[in-house]
């Protein structure tokens, strides 16, 4: 058989893993890739990577959209089979790939009225909410702990991975021939001892499996040190007078956030006078998804509810619906906490918070999840002094927060504890969704304790797989990642400002108004280049 890694590959988006073997050819996984417009622009190419009409059918892991999110394209596209996937992610991805689409959509307009302007041809979103319902269509729901065949000689089952309501690692189990091969993918595993959803279960053996490595390299603090640490945020904002401003993915962080405020009040580290926003429709949907699957969640927060008790609700609490609430936060006077989406601060309305709040010595801005390389919010937690939000420059004055014990990702000791279930047997460790550095380190420390082989594929990366044989590896790494000609790029901009340091005469000719207008223009690109050797 051959698997094909389309994503998630020494990155920690668009995860995705296409498989062919005798009776077969379908996906791990379909997400959409996030970061800077270059990496984005792999959502688009799907056609000679995805063959999505040569797919029979996809497993879905969980609804995260660096998951799921180009589900919609593919299906448009040509894929016809089935999804499938648990009932909570079913519900889930109703709401978030129809949010998914508008944003497209958006997005769309937005940059087609700048390019009719120009007198260029509009664009197409990557896909529609029409495109988004149709899919929906093809969901199929599977049991945890429950095998079936979605093709001939093809067995799956799907697990807890506890990392988020719904989601899921997948034992699969390939017959080709007289010979049987089990893979495992992880998919995202979840924290031990998170609120709101269940420890991930363990799997004992897999001829080839497939590790998330998110925090490969680093462990979390502990739930009551994070919670601790948000109690000082709230502390340091409040005493000042301004916000608390917590970029929250929609689905799992926003409610575990809901369940630590619950917590913090219980034990008088929540003043009774400071509201708490919750300024995302998505995630006001997803909060209600959650009390509609209470046989999902965890055993306290089942013994809660049966109590009558709701982790999820606050008095000071306030949903925030239109945009036109989500504006008013804005103009409101007073300390506040505010949990908007989007988690890594590159879209929605977190960016309008960012922009009123990040110049203010007072506020805090609390980051509670992972933020991948390109994103505002890496940058911002990287100790970027100023960031761009909507073509202005915004000055990071605010007390900046990174508390990674909310992470749904299993820190590094809490992936080996995951690891130690497996018995003698397993032949193969491929290491996925991780950056470069959490990939070494847990690479390493895998090789040594477990006496493993462990391979870190490369986007694009197509590896054969037999179980006793060395994996065949086609790789090719200038179609993966293009190079970048820097000499050339540099030579050019060197040659331009040569040309205009000889028109310097023609220049000092023009109008003075005509000269300040140049003069800021230039003044421009030298603002851009100090940011950029600010980052390097």
């Amino acid at each position: 058989m051959k698997i094909t890694f389309l994503g998630a590959a020494r990155t920690v988006t668009g995860s995705c893993y296409v498989l062919e073997c005798e009776h077969a050819r379908f996906a791990i996984d379909c997400g959409m890739h996030q970061g800077n417009r270059i990496i984005e622009a792999r959502n688009w190419d799907e056609s000679g990577m995805y063959r999505p009409e040569a797919l029979d059918f996809i497993l879905l892991t969980h609804a995260h959209i660096d998951h799921s999110g180009l589900l919609p394209r593919l299906a448009a596209k040509g894929f016809k089979g089935r999804v499938h996937t648990t009932a909570p992610t079913r519900d889930l991805l109703t709401i978030m790939l129809e949010d998914s689409a508008r944003i497209q959509e958006t997005d769309a307009q937005w940059r087609s009225t700048k390019k009719l302007r120009a007198g260029d041809p509009p664009v197409e979103p990557l896909y529609t909410v029409e495109q988004a319902q149709k899919a929906l269509k093809q969901l199929k729901i599977e049991e945890y702990n429950t095998a079936f065949e979605p093709a001939p000689g093809i067995r799956v089952v799907y697990n807890d991975a506890g990392h988020i309501l719904g989601s899921a690692f997948i034992e699969l189990w390939i017959k080709e021939g007289e010979e049987e091969t089990k893979l495992v993918f992880s998919g995202d595993l979840g924290r031990p001892n998170q609120l709101l959803v269940r420890n991930p279960e363990t799997v004992e053996h897999a001829d080839f499996l497939f590790l998330e490595s998110t925090y490969g390299s680093r462990n979390h603090k502990n739930e009551a040190q994070s919670r601790q640490e948000l109690a000082e945020a709230i502390a340091y904002s409040y005493e000042r007078g301004e916000k608390v401003i917590i970029p929250a993915f929609a689905v799992e962080r926003t409610q575990e956030l809901l369940y630590s405020f619950y917590l913090l009040r219980k034990e008088g580290k929540l003043p009774e006078d400071l509201p708490v926003y919750v300024d995302s429709p998505l995630a006001i949907k997803a909060t209600e998804i959650f009390r509609r699957h209470p046989e999902y969640l965890d055993l306290q927060t089942r013994e809660l509810l049966d109590r009558g008790e709701d982790p999820l609700a606050l008095p000071n609490l306030r949903y925030t619906q239109t945009s036109e609430q989500s504006r008013a936060i804005n103009d409101l006077d007073g300390p506040a906490v505010v949990i908007s989406a989007s988690g890594m601060c590159n879209a929605g309305r977190i960016k309008h918070h960012l922009r009123h709040n990040l110049w203010r010595p007072g506020a805090s801005i609390v980051f509670v999840g992972y933020q991948a390389m390109g994103t505002p919010g890496r940058r911002i937690v990287d100790g970027a002094s100023m960031i761009r939000i909507f073509g202005e420059d915004v000055t990071v004055s605010a007390k900046i927060y990174t508390i990674g014990g909310f992470s749904s990702h299993a820190g590094q000791s809490q992936i080996l504890q995951w690891l130690d279930h497996l018995k003698d047997g397993t032949m193969e460790v491929f290491l996925i969704h991780g950056e470069e550095k959490a990939l070494a380190t847990l690479a390493g420390i895998i090789r040594e304790k477990y006496r493993l082989s462990v391979r870190v594929p490369d986007y694009l990366d197509e590896y054969t797989l037999r179980p006793g044989v060395e994996p065949k590896v086609a790789a090719d790494p200038e179609k993966a990642w293009p190079r970048i000609d820097w000499p050339f790029l540099l030579d050019d901009t060197e040659g331009k400002f040569a040309v205009l340091r000889k028109r310097l005469d023609a220049l000092s000719t023009k109008p003075w108004t005509d000269q300040t207008d140049l003069r800021q223009r230039l003044l421009e690109v030298n603002r851009h280049l100090t940011e950029m050797l600010s980052e390097i």
